[in-house]
């Protein structure tokens, strides 16, 4: 959420970023409204306080005419009702200003352009595309090599849901523990959270309430308050955080999680998403980071050269693009995607995006640090990174590391716990 004595103090400046993200005509009239309810809000303020001031002083009065013996004539007026009117109009305005707060999304940072994905800037490229002749998409190798059984999985889910079998599952499980670990070796926190989150979770990380139907969601009892399946462990690890406050010398703070990731989404409806590239269900290592204003945009870049590392590690060809301000999470400030090359459609997609959210998460999930010598605590920073999606390196490593005899090798950092260097068509199990 926006601090709203920023849009107070320079509503100009926050009218300019907003627009790089939103048409210019809906933010002028989102702040105008804003603006109204902030003015609404702070004279009702001033009506209450005036009112309990002359409650005061008529009780006062009247306590010294009854104690001086003069008689006391009825009040003509219903002060109580009156001061109950005032804040009854208070709650709904502060309600009202609180909605259309959340709504707002986050200010981009100053060296992230205006526009969609169509302006999205590529940043570095990481090595060499392989060379292949006869490219097999990671569908045809996967089903061919008996690694993904997709039939089954829409059997079991329906559509957008698959199952991992064999060395396919072997592999799959290799990248999970493999990152696990790497993350634990670079000082990360291990949390393993539930996988149901309460909306508040959502409400903090800023998904709810503009993207509420993006996720599954429990049906619950009147007055039962309402759960989800988290889409990203990034939501769980900053609601696991909320209302607390840090000390200053326990930032940053670092915690990582697994958890499989649940989309409503439409699932492969582009055939370039074809497969585990994208689905209703997939598992991803998530790292985040919670550290001081002033070291945001450093930890921002730290996070990106660790995640890029773990790709250059799987022996990956993958390129740095930073996101315009119209493909970014409304929640985030600055968003660098790190991209691996597909072969099959000779295209990059997506395996981690890291952003820096500034203090827009910690506004709504109310987490602080106390800073040395001063009575206020400070909003931290917030920052996460996928380390990475499995359903998008998955099919990369199946694509840049097949082979003529429609084999496929196994990254050298894999192998050990794979438990091969080389995955090729296997006899059926009885």
């Amino acid at each position: 959420m926006l601090d709203i004595e920023l849009i107070r103090k320079d509503r100009a400046s926050v009218e300019a970023a907003l627009s790089k993200r939103l048409d210019p005509s809906e933010v002028s009239r989102a702040l105008s409204s804003i603006a109204d309810l902030d003015r609404q809000r702070r004279e009702l303020i001033g009506e209450i306080d005036a009112e309990r001031q002359r409650r005061k002083e008529e009780a006062r009065a009247f306590a010294a005419a009854k104690q001086a013996g003069q008689a006391v004539e009825p009040a003509a007026r219903d002060a109580k009702a009156a001061l109950q009117e005032l804040e009854d109009r208070l709650a709904g305005v502060q309600e009202q200003l609180q909605t259309a707060m959340s709504e707002l999304p986050n200010l981009p940072a100053d060296d992230v352009v205006a526009g969609g994905k169509e302006a999205n800037q590529v940043v570095k490229v990481f090595g060499e595309a392989p060379k292949i002749d006869d490219v097999r998409d990671h569908v045809q190798l996967a089903t061919e090599l008996g690694l993904v059984d997709f039939e089954r999985g829409v059997k079991l889910g329906g559509s957008g849901f698959w199952i991992y079998t064999g060395w396919g599952a072997r592999l799959e499980w290799a990248l999970v523990n493999w990152f696990i670990d790497r993350h634990f070796a670079a000082g990360y926190q291990f949390m393993l959270p539930p996988h149901l989150l309460l909306d508040s979770a959502g409400y903090a990380a800023g998904q709810f309430p503009k993207f509420y139907d993006d996720v599954f969601h429990l049906a619950v009892g009147e007055g039962e308050r309402g759960q989800f399946l988290l889409p990203t462990s990034e939501t769980a690890i900053l609601g696991a955080y909320q209302n607390e406050i840090f000390e200053t010398g326990d930032l940053p703070h670092k915690a990582y999680a697994y958890t499989p990731c649940y989309r409503s989404e439409k699932a492969g409806s582009h055939s370039d998403e074809r497969g585990t590239v994208r689905g209703h269900q997939f598992n991803k290592v998530e790292i985040f980071q919670f550290t001081t204003a002033e070291d945001g945009e450093k930890t921002l870049e730290e996070m990106v050269d660790y995640a890029e590392g773990l790709v250059d590690a799987l022996g990956l060809h993958f390129r740095r693009s930073l996101l315009a301000a119209g493909d970014a999470s409304a929640s985030m400030r600055k968003t660098i995607d790190i991209e691996v090359w597909m072969p099959s459609t000779q295209k990059y997609k997506e395996v981690s995006s890291v952003s820096w959210a500034g203090d827009y998460q910690a506004r709504r999930a109310g987490i602080r640090y106390r800073v040395p010598g001063s009575k206020n605590n400070r909003f931290v920073h917030t920052l996460n990174g996928s380390a990475l999606a499995t359903s998008r390196i998955f099919p990369a490593i199946l694509e840049q590391y097949q082979q003529a005899d429609g084999s496929v090798l196994v990254p050298e950092v894999l192998r050990d716990r794979v438990g091969t260097d080389r995955i090729t068509k296997q006899p059926k199990r009885k």
